[in-house]
């Protein structure tokens, strides 16, 4: 039972073009696991269906291969408008080195993340706009799903995808000029 890594991806670069971004950047190792390459493809897919370029410099690293996270993220000179991170605790260390860096967040670069997940408010002050996952919809199937074995019951084995949807909060602005 899994959350919608692919189309919540989508989603959320969809819901930054519509803000008038066209220079969006996505935060996250992308063979890493399997969400953030689901995640990212659909990044790719509203990209392509909006005739926006795919920009490698834009796919920025997150982690070590296989090891611990970034703690200094390094960004590109020419700057994206926007991120789409992986998950709202990447996106929230974007929004701190961002800060950090004299950028404001979203005045001057927006900011999406995945998941709602609440995190300290000690790594950011701006409410992440986010892919909320249905968990109690994944714990149900999950449940049910135990229950049936439990029981000894026939089920058939499958993946299970779980649709979330889009929650705006405060770290994406509009974009008057279209780029």
């Amino acid at each position: 039972i899994v959350s919608d890594s692919y189309y919540g991806g989508y989603l959320l670069t969809d819901y930054l073009i519509s803000m008038g971004h066209r220079r969006i950047g996505f935060m996250g190792n992308v063979t890493e696991t399997s969400s953030i390459h689901d995640r990212f493809m659909g990044y790719i897919k509203a990209l392509m269906e909006h005739g926006i370029p795919y920009r490698k410099d834009w796919t920025l690293a997150d982690r070590e291969p296989n090891g611990p996270l970034i703690t200094d993220l390094v960004f590109p000179p020419d700057m994206p408008t926007a991120f789409v991170c992986n998950c709202d605790f990447i996106a929230s260390l974007v929004i701190k080195s961002l800060t950090e860096r004299d950028y404001r967040v979203p005045e001057d670069v927006s900011v999406v993340g995945f998941d709602n997940f609440l995190y300290p408010s000690s790594l950011t002050d701006v409410p992440i706009t986010t892919y909320e996952v249905d968990m109690k919809e994944m714990a149900k199937g999950a449940i049910n799903t135990i229950i049936k074995k439990i029981n000894k019951e026939p089920y058939k084995k499958k993946i299970h995808i779980v649709e979330g949807h889009l929650i705006e909060k405060d770290s994406v602005k509009e974009r008057k000029i279209k780029e």
